[in-house]
């Protein structure tokens, strides 16, 4: 199974990627990882990558589409892509990618989140700053205030967490990625989900439609 995962900051793809990589036995392609992992292996196209990342520019189209099919070459079982495709044109040339090597994206599950909901939830939104672990303070805060359950680090909250830059990241968002989605749906592969209710509820949802 090749899945593809929309949705914008705060709908939780993190965790419904786990969910469904998990469930299904296939592996979870996020893209910062991948770049991350290309950029500390010296690689030359970390090398590139690590130019655009290191200014906080985006990665051009062409490194980005070199890095999946880098990472999809390896595989023997399925996947799950998050965080790509973001633009138009990186969605034709994945599908194009896929298709010359007979593996075709099977479904892309759009996340659904009203706006008031995601800053709610991103002003919630904290991190360990040793081990990287996600906390939301209202529905998942740590066991003891301010320290990772794990690790024991500092709980802190993004510097970018304020309503200010989340309501202009979800504008970006949905300028670059609602072709994106239009794209999918035309072809009747693109299936949304309200991405409300419970974690564990919102992934059953999924589920049942990746099981059809």
């Amino acid at each position: 199974m090749r899945i593809i995962l929309l949705g914008p900051p705060g709908s939780g793809k993190g965790t419904q990627s786990s969910f469904i990589s998990e469930y299904y036995k296939i592996s979870h392609l996020s893209t910062g990882d991948i770049l991350r992992s290309e950029v500390n292996k010296g690689s030359d196209l970390g090398i590139s990558a690590k130019k655009y990342m290191e200014v906080g520019d985006l990665i051009p189209d062409e490194l980005m589409i070199k890095a999946i099919n880098n990472k999809i070459l390896n595989l023997s079982t399925g996947f799950l892509l998050d965080g790509f495709p973001r633009t138009l044109n990186q969605a034709q040339s994945l599908d194009t990618l896929l298709i010359n090597k007979n593996k075709p994206i099977d479904k892309v599950v759009c996340l659904k989140v009203n706006k008031d909901e995601i800053i709610s939830r991103l002003l919630s939104r904290a991190i360990c700053n040793s081990c990287g672990n996600n906390y939301n303070l209202l529905s998942s805060p740590p066991k003891q205030k301010g320290k990772c359950d794990s690790c024991g680090g500092d709980i802190i909250t993004r510097s970018d967490d304020n309503k200010e830059a989340i309501s202009n990241r979800l504008q970006i968002y949905e300028e670059m990625t609602s072709p994106v989605i239009n794209y999918y749906d035309s072809g009747k592969r693109c299936f949304f989900v309200t991405a409300s209710d419970e974690p564990q509820n919102v992934f059953e949802t999924i589920r049942k439609l990746l099981d059809k």
